[in-house]
């Protein structure tokens, strides 16, 4: 791998050199045509010929009265993950509603899809979006963000009681998913085009720590949850509510710092982060043995937000070793 400055020529063209030994075997000289393309993974391709594009992959499923909204949903989502660019669903006239239905629910649960023809007996959905516009670590930023809120404003509608906020928090985690389903097919479509070497081993990290982030989303999901379940009945008592909340900003920090370390390739931060599980874990520990000496309603509710605060930590210290793997694979060996 060898780095190359780019350089500026006039006031809007960009110039990168070539290494020489590729030019040569490649027996080019000044003046030849290069033909540049972008690749699914935000990467640029410079090739000697005028290489068509692959053809868009397409998938056909045939309903025949026998699927349930779940089944159709999964092998929908299933294609899309894949890399299928159309996908196109077969079926009877009785059955057309209920494909229409749950086709227009598959387009607004993930990113890209759009239904572009329909007839009385199919209906063919294309995925629109650009990979390159919307990368795995931009995905990953998102997804960071969206949880890290979500865990706050879950405690915070424990604290309050308020089911707004806790149907809010439900609904963001639709977005988490959106976000994950996309990291996921990226990582199938680099695969497809790179094979195993860093770029597809680099995806595939991102792929993992998307899926520990959605199952923190879960969590904070989990709570949010829990808490309107509490405010029905008495409440926390502000003791308790307050080791619970130590339980929570000790869980976000220990997000932030793994997701920090993801970033800057920073080994030592992921190592903080993930030996800052220990503490953690003995407030978990200790808040569930206090729960377990209560008595009356919502003790189950409780125990099982203390829960969702212990894995949440877990999930995010598991982003933080993600994290040392892929600086390893990406950072230079020193000269």
């Amino acid at each position: 791998m060898e780095g190359r400055k780019l350089q500026l020529a006039g006031k809007s063209t960009f110039l990168v050199s070539l290494p020489k030994r590729w030019v040569t075997n490649a027996g080019l000289r000044a003046g030849d045509t290069l033909f540049v393309d972008t690749e699914t993974d935000g990467s640029v391709s410079i090739r000697l010929h005028n290489a068509a594009r692959p053809q868009v992959k397409r998938k056909t499923f045939v309903e025949r009265g026998e699927e349930t909204r779940e089944h159709l949903l999964r092998k929908l989502i299933g294609a899309y993950v894949s890399g299928f660019g159309l996908i196109e669903i077969r079926f009877g006239a009785p059955s057309g509603p209920f494909v229409r239905r749950v086709a227009r629910e598959f387009c607004r649960l993930v990113i890209g899809p759009e239904v572009i023809e329909e007839s009385g007996s199919s209906i063919v959905i294309q995925d629109l979006s650009d990979p390159s516009e919307l990368s795995s670590e931009k995905c990953l930023r998102r997804m960071h963000l969206t949880v890290r809120a979500m865990l706050e404003d879950a405690f915070n509608s424990v604290r309050s009681g308020n089911e707004t906020l806790a149907h809010d928090v439900d609904l963001r985690s639709q977005d988490v998913s959106r976000l994950y389903w996309m990291v996921a097919k990226q990582y199938h479509l680099a695969h497809a085009s790179m094979g195993d070497g860093n770029g597809g081993a680099s995806v595939h990290g991102h792929r993992m720590i998307a899926k520990h982030l959605e199952r923190i989303g879960e969590h904070a999901q989990k709570v949010a949850r829990l808490g309107a379940e509490l405010a029905a009945t008495r409440g926390v008592d502000p003791k308790l509510l307050e080791q619970l909340d130590q339980a929570r900003a000790s869980a976000v920090s220990i997000l932030d710092q793994a997701f920090n370390a993801l970033v800057t390739r920073n080994l030592e931060a992921a190592n903080e982060a993930i030996d800052a599980r220990g503490e953690h874990q003995k407030l978990v520990d200790t808040l569930a043995r206090r729960v377990a000496g209560r008595r009356g309603p919502g003790l189950l509710a409780l125990g099982s937000i203390v829960d969702s605060l212990g894995r949440a930590a877990v999930h995010a210290s598991e982003i933080a070793e993600e994290a040392i793997d892929l600086a390893v694979l990406t950072n230079p060996e020193p000269a």
